[in-house]
Order: C-alpha cells, then structure tokens, then sequence
C-alpha cells in the first residue's frame, strides 16, 4: 500500500503580534493580584502608548505630506501647482519610499522573496491558471533608483530591473470544501501525463525541479528523518494534486487547506509614454488580506489576460496527431472497424472538448477570484494604506513594550533577566496565554524600553524593570493625560453648575407665597 505524503511548507515563525492591544492589556491585567498595581499598570499602558504615538507623530505626517504629492488620484496636480523641478520630485519620492519602507518594517512586514514566489507557484489551490504581469505597463525608475541607493536583504534576484515589490506580513490558514470534479479530473490527466513521460524518460526534460523549501514528509514516523528546527512553523498543504485516488475521494466532498499571508502590500508605478517633465509620477501602494500562498498571483499589478500555456497547447496538438496517426492507420487496413473508427473520433473530440471546457472554467473562476480580490480581500490602497500602517507601528510598539515589561516586573525586586531568557519568556506568554507562536523582537523591545529609561541595564547584560510607580513616575503626566483631565472637570463643572441652578429654582418656588 502507498504511504501517504504530506506536503508541508518551512517558514520562520513571524515577529507580528496579532492579539489585539486591549485583549492584551486586559489579560495581563487580571493575572495582577493586587487592585492598586493594577490600576498603575492600566496607566502605564496608556502613557506607553500616548508616549509612542508622539514620538511617531512628525514622521507620519511628514510621510503623509510626501504622498499627497505622488498620490494616483490627483493626476500630478499637486506638482503642477507647487512647480517642483523633476529632480526636487525625484528626491521627494526617494524620501517617501525610504520613509515608506522603514514604517513597513517597524510593522514587521518582510519582502517576498524568489523562493517564497517559487513556493507559491508550484502548488494549485484555486487559481488554475498561470499569471503573467505586462511588465511593459510597469514603470522600471523608481525602485531600481530606491534599491540602488538603499540596498536591502532578501531582494528578488535582478532587483535592478524589478518594477514591482510585494512586502507580506502573517501566517494563516485557509479551507475550501468542495466536490471539485473537474480539477479531480485534471488531477488524474496530469498523473497519467506524469506516468507518460516517466515511461518516455522525458520526465528530466519537460518536469520543473520542485522548490527545496518544501518537503515530503512520510506520515509513518519511522520514515522521518532529521529533524526540523524547533522555531520553525511546519504549515501542511492539502491539495487535489495529492489526494488518494479512491471512488470516495472522487465523489465526495472534500476539504483542501492553503496557508495564506494574512497581509500583503503591493508597491508599483504605471509606466508612462510622455515627456519626463509630463510623466505619470503616482506610487500606488495597495494592501490586501488573507492571500493563499499557492494563488498569491492575484495581487500582482498590470495582470495578462490567461491564455493556453504551451504545455497545454504541446498536449493539446501532440494529442490531436497521435489521433490523426492512428485514424489514418485504421483507415488503410483492409479491413477497417467501422466501430474503432468511431471510438477514436469521439476519443480524439472528447479530449477537445475537455481541454477547451477545462480552459473556459478556470477562466471563469479566475475572473471571479479576481472580483473577489478587490471587494473582499483588498482591505485599502493609497493614504488608506498608509493610514493603516501608521495604526500597526503604534500597535506593534506598543504591545512589544508592554509585553516585555511585564515580564521583567514579575520577576521581583531583585529579579533580572539576559536578553536570551527574556525572549524565551515573551514567547512563551505569548504561547500559554493566547496561543501564539512569535518570534518576539526582544532587542528592539530592550532598545525602546531603554529610550523611555524605565529599565536598568547592569553588567554583564542583564536586564531590570524599575518599579510599576517609579516607571509611571519617569513616563510623565502626557498631553493626552492632561487634555481628558480637563475634559472631565470641565463636565463636572458644568453638572455641577446645572443643578445648582435647579435647586435655586426649586428653592424660590417654595419660598413663593401661596395665592
């Protein structure tokens, strides 16, 4: 009997954490024994957070203000009226992508790399059809200028000539349950093609040489092998392409699984046939949500409308002259079956027909994908995007610093922990409590609670927390703090005021004499 093959994917576990600030605050709050501490460490989350969203203040401004020039929308409006030299807007628009792509990797999104695209493109999960970018409508300039001045790990190979950048960010799942016949269908054409080419010994020379990043990993533990480090996520695929061919399995319904990037943003800019003094200069920056790895094709800009690939056209026509060849040969024996002439012409239109119906119904569902990228999967694009990227630095800053104090206050008076042990017990938290696998940035977690000088660095590394009070003490009373004290006096005042007035008219209608 087979063994079944699981097909499971290697990522590194992501620095993102994805539990909601509140959900935080509020369960670290109750594991506090004490009501006074609490309440302190209430206020220290809010002066954290009005402390970091200051701090970011002038350079979200600074970046919004930069797009308001670049912006699709206006139509190069904005440069128009400010009269801005092509070299002053070549600078400006290197000063937003920089600050654009700084912002990008304090909310812990990564770029897409050649191998992580390879991964994708080698398994099928509802996308059938292979996507092509018009690289012709995409302007070349822009990013070639950013990363030749701002080189940057990870980049696509010939990043001089990239005209288009996929940054990503999460890892999820997603679950499709279906009878699928006719990619069942294309499942069993495919392993007979594969059978074919094994026995042809063609396999080596048509076949693609699968991505290392995955691997087939027995079910039967006796055929494992080494083992995978201990930090990795180990994501299984489930596909149509591995199923067990079984009558059940054919007929029923069946659930297929992809992992999927929980966010991705697109960065380009169309390219333009004008002048450069009249070119389009708009950036757009379009965000998306819960992308299958296997059909991350869909947000990619400038699409080509699917065609036939030439595999499909070289087992289209090589079908159609074997056909032909042995209609012809039946047809010069003296004896011809009129019957083994009829199986082959319905054979030979069957196939056709199959191959054309195939063609048109991922046509179909690719169209319908793409439909359902833009009203449910596409979250914003343009200052939208921005505007959401501005919330994830505040949030992801402020939850990594509430995180790691935390941890560094429970440990006591004389507690004090390395860098390492403080990693490992931010993760952990993260793991018992919310169910989280995160690969916490504890350095930079380190870095920005000593900016706010509520942490003791003593010899050797080791790391402690001033006390609760103490660290609200060296935060300070914010603007935000002050602004709402001002607020709820200025209420109580006038409720106070209010029945005041009540009560006089209460009074002076009891002291009026009776008529």
């Amino acid at each position: 009997m087979t063994k079944k093959i699981k097909d499971v994917i290697h990522l590194e576990p992501e620095p993102v954490i994805s539990v909601t600030k509140p959900t935080l605050i509020e369960r670290l709050t109750s594991k506090i024994d004490k009501g006074p501490e609490r309440a302190e460490f209430v206020k220290f989350c809010k002066r954290v957070e009005y402390t970091i969203r200051a701090r970011y203040l002038l350079q979200f401004e600074d970046m919004m203000q930069l797009y308001t020039l670049f912006n699709p929308l206006d139509e190069n409006k904005r440069l128009k009226q400010q009269k801005i030299t092509p070299e002053d807007i070549d600078a400006r628009e290197q000063n937003f992508l920089a600050s654009l792509f700084q912002i990008l990797e304090k909310s812990n999104f990564k770029i897409v790399t050649d191998e992580e695209v390879e991964n994708a493109r080698s398994g099928k999960y509802l996308l059938n059809l292979p996507i092509e970018v018009d690289l012709s409508k995409l302007d070349s300039q822009l990013l070639r200028k950013y990363f030749d001045d701002h080189p940057h790990r990870n980049l696509p190979m010939n990043h001089d000539k990239v005209k288009y950048i996929i940054f990503r960010r999460g890892i999820g799942i997603d679950s499709t349950t279906g009878r699928f016949y006719m990619e069942k269908l294309d499942m069993i054409i495919e392993r007979v093609w594969s059978w074919f080419l094994k026995v042809t010994r063609l396999q080596g020379i048509l076949s693609r040489t699968p991505s290392k990043r995955f691997e087939e990993v027995p079910t039967n533990p006796e055929q494992k092998g080494t083992e995978t480090k201990s930090k990795d996520l180990v994501v299984e695929r489930i596909r149509i392409q591995n199923m067990e061919l079984s009558m059940k399995n054919l007929y029923s319904e069946i659930t297929i699984k992809e992992p999927t990037f929980d966010r991705m943003i697109v960065i380009y800019r169309r390219a333009s046939t004008k002048p450069k003094e009249e070119r389009e200069r708009g950036i757009y920056v379009k965000h998306f949500k819960n992308i299958p790895m296997a059909d991350m094709e869909i947000v990619l800009p400038e699409k080509k409308n699917p065609t036939l690939t030439p595999m499909d056209w070289l087992m289209f026509l090589g079908s159609a002259v074997i056909g032909l060849v042995a209609l012809i040969s039946s047809l010069e024996r003296p004896k011809a079956d009129i019957w083994v002439f009829m199986l082959l012409i319905s054979g030979l239109v069957s196939y056709c027909a199959k191959a054309y119906f195939t063609f048109q119904q991922n046509l179909a569902t690719y169209q319908n994908l793409i439909t359902h990228s833009m009203y449910e999967k596409q979250l914003d694009s343009g200052r939208g995007t921005l505007l959401h990227l501005c919330d994830d630095v505040i949030n992801q800053e402020v939850k990594e610093v509430i995180i790691s104090f935390y941890i560094l206050m429970m440990q006591g008076k004389e507690g004090n922990l390395t860098s390492k042990e403080l990693d490992q017990k931010c993760e952990k938290l993260l793991k018992d409590e919310f169910k989280e696998e995160c690969n916490f940035k504890v350095d930079d977690a380190v870095e920005k609670l000593r900016k706010l000088r509520i942490v003791k660095i003593h010899d050797g590394g080791r790391i402690q927390a001033e006390k609760l009070e103490r660290a609200n003490e060296i935060i300070g009373t914010t603007t935000e703090e002050v602004v709402l004290k001002a607020k709820h006096s200025a209420a109580a005042t006038n409720e106070s005021k209010g029945t005041t007035k009540e009560e006089l008219v209460s009074k002076k209608e009891k002291q009026r004499p009776t008529e």
